[in-house]
C-alpha cells in the first residue's frame, strides 16, 4: 500500500495539470459535467498507468456499490425540542421552574429489519432560581432480527410488567425469542453510566442525597452518574394466552456495585383480561431484600380497570388501585430500582404508599383532548413516608387536570394544573394545599 500511495503521490501533479486542461475543453464545448469527470477519471487512470477498459471497470464497479450501498442502507433523521415552564406553591410561597431538552436523533437500517438507533440530548433547567446545564447520551442501540429472535444492545429502554419497578434506559444486551408459548427474553444492564436524574435510582439514603446534589463540572464523575448497579432480567409475555387475556412475568434481579451492600430480587407478573368494553388488569410482585447482612420481604400490587364509555366523542374512564408495602415487623418498605414518582403535585415515591386513582379522558375534537385525574394517597406505615410526622396514615387528595392540543401532528402543547390538598386527611389537616400549572410544548422535525 505504500508503494501504491508513493507511486500515486509522484504522478499526481501531471495528471493534475492534464486534467485542469480538459476539464476547461469539455467546458469549452458545452460538454455535460458527467462527462468531464468521465473523460478526467479516464485520463487521470491512464496517467497512473491503468486502461481505459480497466478505468470504465472501475467506474461501472463503483457505481454499483454506491447504488447497492443506497438500496441496502436507508437513514432517517429527527429533532424534537420538548419545553415546560411550571410554578408551584403552597400558600404565600411560590416558585417557578423551566426544564427544555434538544435531542437530535439518528437511524440507520440495512438488511430487511436490522437497525442502528442514536440519540442524545442537552438539557437546560431552571430550578431554585439557578440554571443547569445537562448532557446525555440517551437511547443508543443496536438491533438485529433473525428468525424468531430478536437482539439489541446499547442503551436500551427496558420495563417490568408493572411498570415501576425497573423502568427508563439501561446499558447492556437482550435476547427475546419468539414461540407459541409466548416471547422469552433476557437481559443484563449496568445503570453506572446513566445520568443519575435520568436514570432515577436512589434505594439508600446515601443515594437519595447524591440525586439531589446539583451537577457540578469541576466534579463530574461525582455528581452526575447514577449508582453503580447491575440489573438482570428473564421475562415472558403473552398476548393472547388461551384466546382470553394478555399476560406477562418477570424475574429481575439487581446487585449492587458500589459498596451499598443492598441487593434485592423481583419476582412478579401482570395480565390484562378485556370484556367487552372494559379492561380489568391484575398485577403483584414478590421481592427479596439483602442489606448489611439482614434480609427480608417486600411486596406490591396492582388492581385496575379501563371502560370505553359509549360516547360519540371517544372517552374513557378508569381505576388504578396500588399497593407498596411499609415497614410492618418482618416485612418490608418495597424499593423498586427505579425511584419514579406517583402523582402530578405530591410525586410520591413507590415505597409504603397505597393511591386509589380515578382518571377520565377525552377527545372532544380531533386535534384536542383532556384528562382528569384524582388520586387518594395513604400511607402504609408512620416511618417510610417521612416529613409528615408520624401520626395518621390518610395523607390527602390530589387533583389534576391537562388539557392537550396537537394542531398537526408534529406539535403538541400540553397544559394543566392541579392541587394536593392535605385538609382532606388525617395525616396533616391542617396544613394548606399544594398546587401546581405547567405548560409544555413538544416539536418533532422529521
Amino acid at each position: 500500500m505504500k508503494i501504491i500511495s508513493n507511486f500515486i503521490t509522484q504522478r499526481r501533479k501531471d495528471a493534475k495539470h492534464s486534467l485542469d486542461i480538459k476539464e476547461r475543453a469539455c467546458m469549452n464545448r458545452n460538454k455535460k459535467k458527467s462527462d468531464c469527470f468521465f473523460y478526467s477519471f479516464v485520463l487521470v487512470s491512464s496517467r497512473l498507468g491503468v486502461s481505459k477498459f480497466r478505468a470504465c471497470f472501475f467506474i461501472f464497479i463503483f457505481s454499483l456499490l454506491i447504488l447497492n450501498f443506497s438500496l441496502a442502507f436507508a437513514q432517517d433523521f429527527g429533532l424534537i425540542l420538548d419545553q415546560t415552564v411550571g410554578g408551584s406553591g403552597n400558600g404565600d410561597e411560590s416558585v417557578g421552574d423551566y426544564s427544555g431538552i434538544l435531542v437530535p436523533r439518528f437511524t440507520t437500517y440495512w438488511g430487511e429489519s436490522n437497525s442502528f438507533y442514536i440519540s442524545a440530548g442537552m438539557r437546560a433547567d431552571y430550578l431554585n432560581e439557578e440554571w443547569s446545564f445537562i448532557p446525555e447520551l440517551l437511547r443508543t442501540e443496536l438491533s438485529f432480527y433473525f428468525g424468531n429472535g430478536f437482539f439489541k444492545a446499547g442503551r436500551m429502554q427496558y420495563s417490568d410488567p408493572l411498570g415501576f419497578i425497573a423502568e427508563g434506559l439501561f446499558d447492556g444486551a437482550r435476547f427475546s425469542y419468539d414461540t407459541n408459548a409466548g416471547t422469552f427474553g433476557i437481559g443484563g444492564w449496568y445503570t453506572g453510566l446513566l445520568y443519575k436524574n435520568r436514570a432515577s435510582i436512589a434505594m439508600t439514603a446515601k443515594e437519595k442525597e447524591a440525586i439531589n446534589k446539583p451537577l457540578d463540572f469541576a466534579d463530574f464523575a461525582n455528581s452526575y452518574f447514577a449508582p453503580s448497579r447491575m440489573v438482570a432480567a428473564l421475562d415472558w409475555n403473552h398476548q393472547n394466552l388461551a384466546g382470553l387475556f394478555t399476560a406477562s412475568a418477570a424475574i429481575i434481579g439487581q446487585f449492587d456495585l458500589s459498596g451499598e451492600d443492598l441487593n434485592s430480587q423481583y419476582i412478579t407478573g401482570n395480565v390484562y383480561i378485556p370484556i367487552k368494553a372494559l379492561i380489568f388488569n391484575a398485577g403483584g410482585c414478590l421481592e427479596l431484600i439483602q442489606q448489611e447482612g439482614d434480609s427480608g420481604m417486600a411486596f406490591a400490587a396492582d388492581l385496575g380497570a379501563v371502560w370505553a364509555l359509549p360516547f360519540s366523542a371517544p372517552s374513557r374512564l378508569g381505576f388504578l388501585g396500588r399497593y407498596t408495602s411499609g415497614e410492618a415487623g418482618s416485612i418490608k418498605p418495597f424499593l423498586p430500582i427505579t425511584n419514579k414518582s406517583q402523582g402530578s403535585v405530591l410525586k410520591a415515591n413507590h415505597s409504603g404508599i397505597t393511591q386509589l386513582a380515578l382518571n377520565y379522558a377525552v377527545r372532544f375534537h380531533p386535534a384536542c383532548s383532556l384528562e382528569l385525574s384524582s388520586i387518594y394517597f395513604i400511607r402504609n406505615d408512620v416511618i417510610t413516608y417521612t416529613g409528615f410526622g408520624d401520626e395518621g396514615y390518610l395523607l390527602g387528595n390530589e387533583f389534576f387536570g391537562r388539557l392537550i392540543w396537537s394542531p398537526v401532528s408534529d406539535m403538541q402543547f400540553n397544559f394543566g394544573g392541579g392541587v394536593f390538598l392535605p385538609s382532606m386527611g388525617n395525616v396533616a389537616p391542617d396544613a394548606e394545599g399544594v398546587w401546581r400549572v405547567e405548560l409544555n410544548a413538544i416539536i418533532s422535525l422529521y
